[in-house]
């Protein structure tokens, strides 16, 4: 068997062309040797598998060479490279200046290349001071280290300091292609940008994982095999996830999660993914940084597609999730819960905000005021509410309450409601529009809020025009809509308007309409309770919940009938005492086991 050779060993660079992704230092070292400007203490610093170690034997080899390049002639009596992780000891140091002093036999100079520099001793360091100062005129020194931060100033004063920067993936990927082109294997663009990414901007490790899936995968490269053999989520998975989220599908999206863990996938590593796959479909949403997205031109196309499905507001609120979920996730003693929980909410996004706000103006249907040619005046949501707190409004009527409580003129067959009148010290709602409203052909003007003191002279003027001016208000029920609805219907509005109350705050009323399912008898419901304590709790809401039956169903006519069935309590949990209770009722000698090893209960 022929013996083979790694792709990173088999394809390092030779030239400085043949550098990837280091353009900046390749040019500022080869301007450097032409002009004859070459310092003699050199350090390369950046992440692993950039081309520190490479650049450092290429710029050995060619300030070595003179007249026509050799490619076979690689100089190594000149070429001395030491590995400071191993020989960082003070002797070390002192036998390579040993070495120093004495020129070279072939060639101009005599490089040292010490690798991992940061691994010297801090006497080693010490020693080496002098050397890296003052070298001979044929030496040149390159250091080679990933962690810059623990090399002494002392040093770093005493050398040209080059910064090798991360790989990008674009750059990863497009000498991938050439390797895989060199080696006779047909990649998808696809499959080679995964590996780049995942290369995390290493040259090294990006050729260490192709080599690596193409033994798994053979001279058939394809993106499927490449997430497989690396164990990582594919693109298409977070495309299916994003639509499952935007179609509100959470039974199929827990399932989706489910498949993923089985497939051996980390909780931690999805719900991160996701993340990036939110901020990739944001960056899609602007052409201006569309080429911030870092996948090939059939992936971009695909990010686009689903972008324009996906609001701003949608994706800020996913990724806002997304991350807290991913900080939270090392902390959570119930990891698989908290993930399902974001992306219960992801999927709720565009639907979480709940009950809708009541949106209508009016608190009568217009319907009802243009069939008696009358103007519909605009009451906001605060002014409604004061209205209903102390009944001064005095061009509607807000309760149906208000109209079956009071007394029906026989010949006319209309409600004669009496006008309201006003303490000295009380005020009149504000925001209400001065538009004259005609009732009954009266024409009556709402008063501007004005606040006077109940002593006043003015505010015993207005009482006293008040009372000669009172007149009945006069308002016809009968055009009142009363649209036909089911049982359903009723109970789905019913558990909607409980919903609403527990939103608010009033646990004990929400809880009281999601326990308690009332039955529908033509347009009167009937509900039983367990207790009178539940009855007075529900007819103090009484009135909040009919103005919502309805405008929710369409139906003015809605009564509501409350009973109470003692029998029903025994359905709900028993206190600790009632629970005793019953057990001494069946066996009375438990009371005297609790009174002689005094026990609580």
């Amino acid at each position: 068997m022929e013996h083979f050779i790694v792709s990173a060993r088999k394809y390092r660079p030779q030239t400085f062309k043949d550098v990837v992704g280091q353009q900046a230092i390749t040019n500022t070292l080869l301007n450097a040797i032409d002009n004859n400007h070459l310092a003699q203490a050199l350090l390369f610093t950046g992440p692993r598998g950039v081309g520190k170690t490479s650049c450092a034997r290429i710029l050995a080899k060619t300030i070595n060479q003179q007249g026509e390049h050799d490619p076979d002639e690689d100089f190594a009596f000149n070429i001395f490279e030491l590995d400071a992780a191993s020989n960082n000891s003070v002797d070390d140091i002192r036998s390579l200046i040993d070495q120093v002093r004495i020129p070279p036999q072939v060639g101009t100079y005599k490089v040292y290349i010490i690798d991992e520099v940061h691994m010297l001793s801090q006497a080693a360091f010490n020693a080496f001071l002098k050397t890296l100062e003052e070298p001979p005129k044929h030496a040149i020194f390159i250091l080679a280290t990933t962690e810059k931060h623990k090399i002494i100033p002392t040093i770093l004063s005493r050398c040209q300091i080059f910064d090798f920067k991360r790989i990008t993936v674009t750059d990863a990927k497009n000498h991938l292609m050439q390797v895989a082109e060199s080696e006779g294997i047909i990649a998808d663009e696809d499959a080679l940008q995964i590996i780049a990414q995942k290369a995390d901007g290493a040259m090294r490790d990006a050729l260490s994982i192709f080599d690596r899936v193409v033994s798994f995968s053979g001279k058939n490269l394809t993106r499927q095999a490449v997430t497989e053999n690396l164990n990582v989520l594919d693109y298409e998975t977070y495309f299916k996830t994003t639509d499952l989220i935007l179609t509100n599908n959470i039974p199929q999206l827990l399932i989706e999660f489910n498949e993923i863990l089985a497939q051996g996938f980390d909780g931690h590593h999805f719900i991160a993914g996701l993340a990036s796959h939110f901020r990739d479909l944001l960056v899609c949403k602007n052409p201006a940084t569309i080429n911030l997205l870092e996948v090939g031109e059939a992936t971009k196309t695909k990010y686009h597609e689903q972008s324009q499905q996906s609001s701003y507001p949608f994706l800020m609120r996913g990724i806002e999730l997304a991350n807290d979920c991913d900080l939270k996730y090392k902390t959570s003693r119930n990891q698989r819960l908290l993930v399902e929980l974001c992306l219960m909410q992801l999927a709720s996004i565009l639907t979480q905000d709940g009950e809708k706000k009541n949106d209508q103006p009016y608190i009568i249907p217009p319907e009802y005021f243009r069939q008696k040619g009358i103007q519909p005046i605009h009451i906001t949501s605060e002014v409604k509410k004061k209205a209903d707190d102390k009944l001064v409004s005095q061009s509607v009527v807000t309760e149906k309450e208000q109209i079956s409580e009071k007394a029906v003129d026989a010949s006319t067959n209309k409600v004669k409601i009496p006008e309201q009148t006003t303490t000295t010290n009380e005020v009149l709602p504000t925001n209400i529009e001065d538009t004259p409203v005609v009732i009954a052909n009266k024409t009556i003007s709402h008063l501007r809020e004005k606040r006077t003191s109940g002593l006043s002279l003015n505010s015993i003027r207005r009482k006293k025009e008040h009372q000669e001016n009172k007149v009945e208000k006069v308002i016809d029920p009968t055009n009142l809509p009363t649209d036909a609805f089911d049982e359903s219907q009723m109970q789905t509005a019913w558990k909607e308007y409980g919903k609403m109350q527990d939103k608010k705050g009033e646990r004990i009323i929400g809880s009281m309409f999601a326990m308690n399912t009332p039955i529908l008898k033509e347009f009167e419901i009937h509900l039983e309770l367990p207790n009178e304590s539940m009855k007075v709790d529900l007819q103090n809401a009484e009135s909040g919940l009919l103005q919502f039956l309805y405008r929710k169903l369409n139906n003015y006519s809605i009564q509501l009938k409350v009973t109470v069935n003692e029998e029903a309590s025994k359905k709900y949990a028993f206190t600790p005492q009632d629970k005793y209770d019953k057990l001494k009722e069946k066996n009375p000698l438990i009371d005297k086991l609790r009174s002689s090893f005094d026990l609580d209960i």
